[in-house]
């Protein structure tokens, strides 16, 4: 009785270590599905090696390998993290780097602009109807919370 209680134990870590790696493989003829949930011929030959591969003492890290060797890193839905992909993996931060920075500049400008009108009305020199519109818009005071 002990024998099949082990056999049976291994038997239910295997399947669920099978089950785990299936899970993070997309399947290559579907493309939206996971191995584990898609029905396709391809899908069902990949759980089946995936099992074996278990079975045979393979780490899950292993697998992982050889299917990407076998099928490209598209197979996986965690790409790593290597050169090739730090652009992909970086761009949401680049973008709104960039994006930030061209704020600030705006605003540091702006700020430089009225510096500089404010500079040039001291001095005498007309403003643009662009600029005086500028300075209006500043130089209004904003509406008092008790007034309609």
């Amino acid at each position: 009785m002990m024998a099949s209680d082990e056999e049976l134990k291994k038997t239910r870590i295997v399947e669920a270590r099978s089950r785990n790696i299936s899970h993070n493989v997309r399947c290559t003829e579907c493309g939206s599905q996971s191995i584990e949930d898609s029905q396709a011929d391809v899908a069902i030959l990949l759980r089946k090696l995936i099992r074996d591969e278990v079975r045979a003492g393979k780490t899950d890290k292993e697998i992982y390998k050889k299917l990407e060797e076998d099928f490209g890193e598209s197979v996986l839905y965690v790409p790593r993290f290597d050169l090739q992909t730090a652009a992909l993996w970086l761009s949401p931060f680049l973008v709104a780097g960039t994006a930030a920075g061209a704020w600030a500049y705006r605003r540091y400008r702006q700020k430089t602009n009225v510096h500089i009108m404010a500079l040039n009305l001291v001095r005498g020199v007309p403003l643009t109807p662009t600029e005086k519109e500028t300075m209006l818009d500043l130089l209004k005071p904003p509406p008092s919370p008790g007034r309609r």
